[in-house]
């Protein structure tokens, strides 16, 4: 049986914590689908497409891995990816509620979808995409936050 894992999520930007939880994804599933949301109401920094062109830096040919954006709801997305498991990351105690919740909306969508929730390791606990973006806007350090190639890559795309 092949299984198809969807780690979806606005990754805006892509940060260690996500490819953490990819990492130990792909040593877990058959292929790991990174969905990037188009998400307009959360008014990313980056575009769709800067977003996939970093994750797909950070990712580097990782095995198994293909990387798509979308633009429809997550539940008919993993349908049509023919995925009944989604990854979601938890950092702490305050995330749980929400990832619950959405959770449980996923599955009332399609009940055959369950989520799997991760926790990045340690060192990238505090670590989250509106942390980056606020030290981005504020001219500050990312390079301990976000992969090489992604750093690089916000260092030639915001002046």
């Amino acid at each position: 049986m092949h299984k198809i894992a969807i780690y979806p999520g606005t990754f805006d930007p892509i940060t260690n914590g996500h490819l953490d939880i990819i990492k130990r994804c792909v040593g877990i599933f058959d292929k790991v689908i990174v969905a990037v949301a188009k998400n307009q109401t959360k008014h990313p920094m980056f575009s769709l497409t800067q977003r996939l062109e970093m994750i797909r830096l950070a990712l580097d040919s990782m095995p198994n891995v293909e990387v798509e954006g979308f633009d429809c709801l997550l539940a008919e997305f993993a349908k049509s990816k023919k995925s009944n498991v989604l990854i979601r990351g938890l950092r702490a105690v305050s995330d749980f509620e929400y990832e619950l919740q959405l959770g449980y909306a996923n599955t009332s969508l399609n009940p055959d979808l369950d989520t799997m929730y991760f926790m990045p390791s340690l060192q990238n606990a505090f670590i989250s995409s509106s942390v980056v973006r606020s030290i981005i806007i504020h001219k500050g350090q990312i390079s301990h936050m976000v992969p090489q190639a992604v750093c690089e890559y916000i260092q030639t795309h915001t002046k």
